[in-house]
């Protein structure tokens, strides 16, 4: 039996001014004492029921990392009921789907919700820092005091090895760097070792390899649009074709002095402005293009694709115009690998603020990837000589997608 120690210690200072100013006792100890007390081994506990169901060699998944944590309001959760300061700027759309309601900035995905399915209960109580989402949705758990639990991708990769020569895990176009404080954004193959990172494609690219993109038609590249998050959408899929098993995308390697999610609407941050103007028709663009793509080929069904951020917006506008950090509900996006598209699993309430109906943890969403994958989300990796670890936290899928 597993057991954790609590790391004790004082709240690192965030440099990002839009994180909370007050911490409950126990966030606190669950970002600081979430720790094993155990490096993992390299042995898979429990092999015979490592396998969820028989499938395909051929699946894969694909996560979009949307750095920063997009606002639901402005995206999957729109509230046009609401007050105008918890509403905000944007009107909704109808879908391809009667009943759900999007952004007006997504028409292209609003015209594809038929292949979607919209989670829009996600939360955790963790604190309200880019970093512990990042952990949660991505390891499952929270590191503490230097240890680091591995990337799901880094499980996959150890758990069924490589199908090809091409990497089994790649982070696209590279791992997460500052998010306002010195700790893990759950980007490595943590206590799994260097034989299982992910491959990070820097620097040159040779001709003929799944990142050279040139051999691409020019429709296809337009497709996605002539922008870095496009071409890592249609690096991903190539990826996929190529026999990766798991590719994460950040669409932004850092929330500071640039255009990201992060909208709390002064500088070094973005504004709601800055959703309309380019976040938002680039998504819209790109993630569409990637479905299109993956249907067309064939791979949508074996590829899971999974957009998220790693935390929601505030219910209500700032002076700025802006939203501030918001771990206690914010929504998803899930196609392909399986799942039933054209629905809604979960909600807010009416003002945005914490799930009305049934919430999602991020380690369900964990579990849902492994799932797709064919891998038993109870299925162990060993921990030490006595300590196991359970892939999915010990937490299940969201079965509720495969309908």
């Amino acid at each position: 039996m597993s057991t954790n120690t609590e790391c004790r210690g004082t709240r690192p200072q965030s440099q990002d001014t839009g994180a909370a100013n007050t911490v409950t006792a126990a966030t606190r100890r669950q970002f600081l004492g979430a720790a094993s007390s155990a490096a993992i081994g390299t042995a898979l506990a429990g092999a015979g029921s490592l396998f969820a169901h028989n499938g395909s060699d051929d699946r894969a998944v694909i996560l979009i990392l949307c750095t920063g944590g997009p606002s639901q309001f402005e995206t999957w959760d729109p509230k046009p009921d609401a007050p105008s300061e918890i509403r905000g700027p944007f009107r909704s759309i109808a879908t391809a789907v009667p009943g759900i309601r999007i952004t007006e900035h997504l028409p292209r995905i609003a015209l594809r919700m038929g292949r979607i399915a919209l989670l829009r209960s996600l939360h955790h109580d963790a604190l309200p820092i880019h970093e512990t989402g990042h952990q949660l949705l991505q390891t499952g758990r929270l590191s503490c005091g230097g240890r680091e639990y591995p990337h799901a991708g880094a499980v996959v990769s150890r758990l069924l090895g490589a199908k090809t020569q091409t990497d089994p895990f790649v982070i696209l176009p590279a791992p997460a760097g500052n998010l306002g404080m010195g700790v893990s954004r759950g980007q490595t193959a943590g206590m799994l070792g260097p034989r299982f990172a992910p491959r990070v494609p820097r620097a040159q690219i040779a001709d003929g390899s799944a990142y050279d993109l040139r051999s691409e038609p020019l429709q296809i590249r337009e497709s996605y649009g002539n922008t870095p998050f496009g071409r890592d959408c249609l690096t991903a899929r190539r990826l996929i074709e190529a026999g990766s098993r798991f590719v994460t995308i950040n669409m932004f390697e850092t929330v500071f002095n640039r255009v990201s999610w992060d909208c709390h609407g002064t500088p070094p941050f973005s504004t709601l402005n800055d959703y309309a103007r380019e976040l938002l028709p680039t998504f819209d663009r790109a993630f569409s293009g990637l479905l299109d793509d993956l249907a067309q080929r064939g791979r949508l069904d074996s590829t899971l694709v999974v957009a998220t951020g790693e935390f929601g917006r505030t219910p209500h506008l700032n002076a700025s115009g802006g939203r501030d950090h918001w771990p206690s509900v914010w929504s998803a996006v899930v196609a392909g690998g399986g799942v039933a598209g054209g629905q809604i699993i979960g909600a807010s309430d009416a003002h945005g603020a914490h799930p009305a109906d049934r919430p999602i943890t991020p380690q369900e969403l964990l579990a849902t990837m492994y799932r797709s994958l064919g891998l038993n989300p109870s299925a162990t990796i060993e921990l030490s000589e006595s300590e196991l670890h359970p892939i999915a936290a010990g937490q299940p899928p969201i079965e509720e997608l495969f309908a």
